[in-house]
């Protein structure tokens, strides 16, 4: 009920943004306005999550792949804007509508992602929807810059991976409408303070994080 209630509010009140945003990528870059890609949801099954396009039409294919790093030469000019508000997440609020995802809930992976998770966290995140935001979305806000100066892939794969799966494992265990509800006013808060720390605070129990990524 809330999940639909917040995505229509939210689309109501943010139309007088959303519509330039349509109107800018559809008259820049190469004139696409959504981006649609295979995401893993609720049981496993698979479902095409929508962004605003920000990156070149074949950006899975060449460079990092599905890895994003910062000044990745493969966003778009308009495109560092909106990823670094993240309003190009907005559009997954049409995916909440349709039922695909909630709004609070574990990181939407996609089919390589979540095939390299254990067992155990793959369980764990197909237990529950996926989430527009999460705890994995507040922690790692900031990922593109964690990977700088990294090789790029195998830090991916070593370090941040594994962390994520166990925030998600942790969501997923303490999953409730108090965490909801706190999980939505962390992201505002971080999304107008992005250095706050407050998530460290709020949750103190979170799985601590490697020291190499210098979060906590």
């Amino acid at each position: 009920m809330f999940d639909i209630v917040f995505s229509v509010l939210a689309l109501l009140v943010l139309a007088p943004l959303l519509v330039p945003v349509v109107v800018v990528l559809r008259l820049t870059g190469e004139g696409e306005v959504f981006y649609r890609q295979q995401r893993v949801g609720q049981g496993g099954r698979h479902f095409g999550l929508l962004k605003f396009a920000t990156m070149l039409k074949n950006s899975p294919s060449i460079g990092t792949g599905t890895v994003t790093v910062a000044e990745d030469p493969r966003i778009l000019p308009v495109g560092h804007f909106l990823r670094k508000t993240k309003i190009n997440e907005l559009p997954q609020l049409l995916n909440i509508l349709a039922g695909d995802m909630s709004v609070v809930g574990p990181r939407p992976l996609t089919p390589n992602e979540f095939g390299a998770y254990s067992p155990e966290v793959q369980a764990a995140v197909a237990r529950v929807p996926p989430g527009l935001t999460g705890i994995g979305s507040v922690v790692f806000r900031d990922e593109e810059n964690l990977l700088r100066g990294q090789r790029r892939v195998e830090f991916y794969e070593r370090v941040i991976a594994p962390y994520k799966g166990a925030l998600e494992q942790w969501y997923v265990a303490r999953r409730s409408l108090a965490v909801y509800f706190q999980l939505i006013c962390i992201t505002a808060w971080v999304v107008l303070f992005p250095r706050s720390r407050v998530v460290w605070r709020a949750f103190p129990d979170l799985p601590p994080p490697p020291p190499e990524l210098g979060l906590a």
